[in-house]
């Protein structure tokens, strides 16, 4: 596996490798609260007054965690693998994973709930792993395409497994608060790889799982 992962930090763009790197150095926390100064004044409010005067260090404290991604390595979460299986090889299928990400085009929330399934090859990955990898590329800036189709290609290029299915259902704060303002429109988005690809009867069965009752 650790050879996988080295091949894999080296092969494959960096947005599933690893988080990108910086362009250039990255600003000073001091420079950061500055520009919350900045915005606040441009919104209309006074930056000195008694209520905002700590507001730009809570910002940046806010930003460090909603943005925690740019610091994790996806391909670190999922380089535990376990054998004893059984001999299990259908479908395994984690459903309804909450995540909250914020849109690259107005820096505005949207949330909703992954849903992700792989056939594996001899080999499994804890559950929970697949919930801390959604995190990952969640707290980074998005769009739910991409959302969709880096949890997809992580997980095919790490596990190596059958086939990849991932759902996402979400909604975007920048179309239900601002422009067209349509509270509660929910957007779908879906990656397949591998037999959920090519096979429509295995499509089907994830989306049936996917849609099944609530327990």
């Amino acid at each position: 596996m650790d050879a996988i992962i080295k091949k894999l930090k080296t092969t494959v763009p960096a947005d599933i490798a690893a988080a990108p790197a910086p362009s250039a150095p990255r600003p000073s926390r001091e420079e950061a609260e500055a520009a919350v100064r900045t915005l606040l004044a441009f919104a209309g409010d006074d930056p000195g007054r008694e209520g905002l005067l700590d507001t730009p260090k809570r910002v940046v404290s806010a930003y460090e965690e909603i943005y925690a991604g740019y610091r994790e390595c996806p391909a670190d979460i999922l380089d535990r693998t376990f054998a004893e299986t059984g001999g299990y090889d259908d479908l395994v299928l984690v459903r309804d994973i909450p995540f909250h990400s914020h849109c690259e085009h107005h820096m505005m929330p949207f949330y909703g709930k992954a849903h992700i399934a792989y056939t594996p090859v001899e080999r499994v990955v804890g559950l929970s792993k697949l919930a801390r990898l959604t995190d990952i590329f969640a707290r980074r800036l998005q769009t739910q395409e991409h959302l969709t189709a880096q949890i997809a290609a992580a997980i095919d290029e790490i596990l190596k497994p059958r086939g990849v299915a991932v759902m996402i259902e979400a909604e975007h704060t920048c179309m239900s608060v601002r422009g067209v303002a349509k509270h509660g429109a929910t957007t779908f988005t879906s990656r397949f790889t591998g037999m959920f690809r090519d096979n429509p009867a295995e499509q089907a069965r994830f989306l049936s799982m996917v849609r099944g009752p609530q327990r």
